[in-house]
């Protein structure tokens, strides 16, 4: 009798939750699962452009690198304010255009004209990546998640532009 209770109890606490939410929640499951794994993605960006600060000194690297993590950090900041949003739950997760930790080593190992032919192509499929995961919420029906994914692909696409012009130098 008192699994039954309990089991009884674990299910509608279950079910109660899922509803409450939903109802309660601006955010679709779309909407989150895009910001959860957005945020470790734009992460490693960051972790790739401070690379750039310290191992490349092409000047158009560098500020590229800049404009990268000044465009990325608060992206990161608003997602993480969602309702609902776990910062946490995809880390370790392999995103389209994530770089392995071989691929970051190798980075983190490099410099000069290897160092930016490396940096240029990882972050042109890091981008690229991007740009697939903003377009499955660009139709959000959140406003802020529909705003943040077509800024995301017009920013992103502009410097996959700059970027394999750039790539033509290496």
């Amino acid at each position: 009798m008192k699994k039954i209770l309990a089991l009884m109890l674990a299910l509608g606490l279950l079910t109660g939750c899922a509803a409450t939410s939903q109802v309660n929640s601006e955010y679709s499951g779309a909407d989150i699962d895009f910001a959860e794994m957005m945020i470790p993605h734009h992460e490693q960006a960051i972790v790739m452009s401070d690379l750039a600060l310290t191992n490349s000194s092409s000047k158009e690297i560098l500020t590229l690198a800049q404009e990268i993590k000044a465009a990325q950090s608060p992206e990161i900041e608003l997602m993480k304010s969602w309702s609902g949003v776990n910062a946490s739950t995809h880390m370790g997760h392999m995103m389209d255009g994530m770089l392995s930790d071989s691929q970051i080593q190798q980075l983190q190992d490099s410099e000069g004209a290897t160092f930016d032919r490396l940096f240029l192509e990882g972050m042109i499929a890091h981008h690229e990546g991007a740009i697939t995961m903003a377009q499955d919420v660009i139709d959000s029906d959140n406003k802020e998640v529909a705003g943040l994914a077509a800024a995301i692909i017009e920013a992103q696409e502009k410097e996959i532009a700059l970027m394999k012009d750039l790539l033509k130098r290496y």
